[in-house]
């Protein structure tokens, strides 16, 4: 696979490493993009890249609870003074009211059924919306929580959703709960975890992440000179604490908790039921991010002047 030059500057904006050997891994990675990081934390030049995607895209990401069901929706536009308007804020809270109403299988669904207090569908009310504001709309995603405490949390007003559901037993303080919920929730925001503990992360990118650890525990000891099995057994003892730590960084039960990083979350949300005499469990969460992992057209706005005055 042959790359280019712009492919060698993608690949050192995304991991801050030095052009040629941003070359050298695509060369070695036949041009795969993926491959190309992998390889260069293979060598110890790149740090994790988390799986969040490129924000470009404008819109908002907004979560509420909704006659008890916890929503959370993304609904993109194609600026971000949108979020401002509160025609096109009232709708994506007609949308969130929607899912907690209808139950949606999934967004085709939810575009079919039927817009809170009217007589259109969210996809009729969508193209209405259009109109009204002068921008493409769209309902991307959405989750839904009907089980436990659900708490939503919104950030930097619309940038990220998120919701986080809570099995409670023998507590009655709700605004505890919801005090504990919401920390989780702002924990979540900053965060990015991508799975809730060690447990349910993918196994096949647990493999990938040993493999690139392994690969750069190698490396890192080429220079002492050891027996070759000597060598592996380092490098297998520095790959385990370095999975732990990967751990620490997705998954949001290991991560150290933001407000006091001598215990990680799983630990707090423990220490807090105990202060309040029953149980708490995070069994679920979601977080949107508004745009994540769409690709927004660049305008050159120097070259659309230039040829306006030609």
């Amino acid at each position: 696979m042959a790359f280019t030059a712009t492919d060698v500057k993608n690949l050192r904006e995304a991991t801050g490493v030095g052009m040629m050997d941003c070359k050298k891994a695509l060369t070695e990675a036949d041009g795969d993009f993926d491959k190309a990081i992998d390889w260069l934390r293979e060598k110890g030049l790149a740090a994790a890249q988390k799986k969040a995607g490129r924000v470009a895209a404008e819109g908002v990401a907004y979560a509420d609870v909704i006659d008890g069901v916890g929503v959370v929706v993304e609904v993109n536009a194609e600026t971000d003074f949108v979020a401002k308007n509160e025609k096109f804020m009232d709708f994506v809270k007609g949308v969130a009211t929607a899912v907690a109403q209808t139950n949606p299988a999934d967004v085709d669904a939810l575009l079919a059924a039927n817009f809170p207090g009217s007589d259109k569908t969210v996809v009729e009310m969508q193209q209405e919306m259009v109109l009204v504001i002068g921008e493409n709309i769209n309902t991307r995603r959405f989750a839904r929580y009907t089980d436990g405490v659900n708490v939503p949390y919104v950030h930097a007003g619309g940038k990220i959703g998120v919701m986080v559901s809570l099995a409670v037993e023998g507590i009655a303080n709700d605004a505890a709960i919801t005090e504990l919920g919401k920390d989780i929730a702002m924990q979540i925001a900053a965060m990015r975890p991508l799975y809730l503990d060690n447990s349910v992360v993918d196994p096949a990118e647990l493999e990938k992440e040993r493999a690139i650890q392994l690969g750069l525990a190698l490396e890192e000891g080429k220079a002492k000179n050891l027996p070759e099995d000597k060598q592996m057994d380092i490098a297998n003892k520095k790959v385990e604490g370095r999975i732990n730590k990967y751990y620490e960084e997705i998954c949001l039960l290991n991560q150290p908790y933001v407000k006091e990083n001598k215990v990680n979350v799983g630990k707090h949300v423990e220490q807090v039921a105990k202060e309040l005499g029953g149980k708490i469990v995070v069994t679920a969460f979601t977080r949107f991010e508004k745009g994540e992992g769409i690709e927004k057209k660049v305008d050159d706005f120097a070259a659309e002047v230039a040829s306006m005055i030609k």
